[in-house]
Parts: structure tokens; sequence; C-alpha cells
């Protein structure tokens, strides 16, 4: 963890907390924290600033919190996912919310077996805390909104132009007519990556997102798993963000 998070309420009136779990150990055995040091902290979803460690015991770590900073700019990237296999997704989440995603849009496709939107990781209490593990990791904390969506088609015609009404739209697919490297972000501008499962898009949706504006996108000539061009694709996109 490069910054310890918390949610608002878990702060009292007077800026103490108690931190207990993994951010007591991640303080106690990785930091070796003694009473009188300085940690970085941040509010979910708020501010960052400085924490003053009180007292480590084996019952928790208190921290007096002073929020005195912003945090980093919200992301300008969003991503919008075929859902993958359970074990998958459970996997991507601190990643993606360390990679700076504003926006998660888990969706359905063709190749998307139906009972995986079944799966616990879909549920707030279960993703969440790996969402803020990721943000710690970040140092960030701007936790991702997260969307299921389980029609793809009456998502890109009815949802999609509320949620993303301006920006470069871009969907993966290894035949791609341009490699992700030669795509220009503007200044500011906002971008959307869609990804597909497994299986990859079947070419009636590749069609479809085409048809709402999305330009197809290759990595390279190799076929990668969901969970590496997510990774890929985001950090790249990010790259040319901060050129």
């Amino acid at each position: 963890m490069n910054r310890i998070l918390f949610d608002v309420e878990e702060i009292d009136a007077k800026g103490m907390t108690i931190c207990r779990g993994t951010r007591a150990d991640h303080l106690r055995d990785v930091l070796k924290v003694e009473p009188g040091q300085a940690v970085k902290i941040g509010v979910v979803d708020g501010s960052i600033g400085t924490g003053t460690v009180g007292s480590v015991d084996a019952d928790g770590v208190t921290v007096h919190c002073v929020f005195d900073a912003h945090p980093p700019p919200p992301p300008r990237i969003d991503l919008l996912l075929a859902l993958p296999r359970p074990k998958v997704l459970k996997r991507l989440w601190a990643p993606l919310a360390s990679l700076g995603v504003g926006r998660i849009i888990l969706t359905n496709a063709e190749k998307v077996e139906r009972n995986y939107f079944d799966t616990h990781w879909l549920m707030p209490e279960f993703y969440r805390p790996l969402l803020v593990e990721g943000l710690q990791q970040a140092g960030d904390t701007h936790l991702p909104k997260v969307t299921i969506c389980r029609r793809l088609r009456p998502f890109i015609a009815d949802e999609l132009p509320r949620m993303f009404p301006d920006g470069l739209r871009l969907v993966a697919d290894p035949d791609g007519e341009q490699r992700i490297a030669a795509i220009d972000v503007q200044m500011g501008q906002r971008v959307l990556v869609a990804v597909g499962p497994e299986g990859g898009w079947i070419p009636f949706e590749l069609d479809m997102f085409k048809a709402a504006g999305f330009r197809a996108v290759r990595l390279g000539s190799r076929i990668l798993r969901t969970d590496i061009a997510c990774i890929a694709l985001l950090a790249m996109v990010q790259e040319q963000m901060d050129a």
C-alpha cells in the first residue's frame, strides 16, 4: 500500500481512526510504523493527506488524520468489458483500479457464458475491497464506478450515448485496422475501451461497435487473454494520454 485509504465514516470528529485487518498488518509488519511516524492517507472518493501514528498494538493502529490536499485528477479512461470468467474477474478488480479507470461496464456478449453473471464477484461487498486495494497501491482515491449490463445491444443503442456522449471510443480487435500505439488522444479527451471475451467479439458485435463510432484497434499479432489484454490496452492508452 502506497496510501492507506479510509471510508469517511471510519474517521471521528477529531480526525482519529483505528486501522485493523490488512491495513493494520501492513502498517505494523511492512512499514513497521512507530508512534509519531507519518504515513500517506486518503479518503475513498475524497482528499488525501497525512496520518500520524498513535498507538501500535495487536488490536490495531490508531492514526490521527489530516486531509489537506487534493487527490490526482479523476481518470479519463473507461472500460467496457465482456464479462470474463469469475476467477479472471476477481484478479482484474485491483489492477483496473491501480491503472486508473473511471468506470467499469461489465456486459454480455455472444461468447460470454450466461452463468458468469451468477458469480459473487459481481457483488459490491466482494469487489469493492479489491478496488480499494488497487487504489491504495496507486496512491489514488477515485473509486471506479461499476455498471453491470446483461444485454449489449440495448446498452450500445440506449445507454452508451448518455454515459459516454463524446470522446474517443476504441474496441479491441486482433484484426483492427490501427495499432493502439498509433492512436492520438487529444488533450482532455475521454477514452472508452471495449474488450471482448476470451473467444473475441463476433462479427455482428464488431459491426455494432463500429456503427456506434468505435475504432477497431489491435495490440499486435498475438491473441491475448482477457486480463492481459485489459491491462496492456489500458496502460498503452494511459501512456498516450500522458505523452
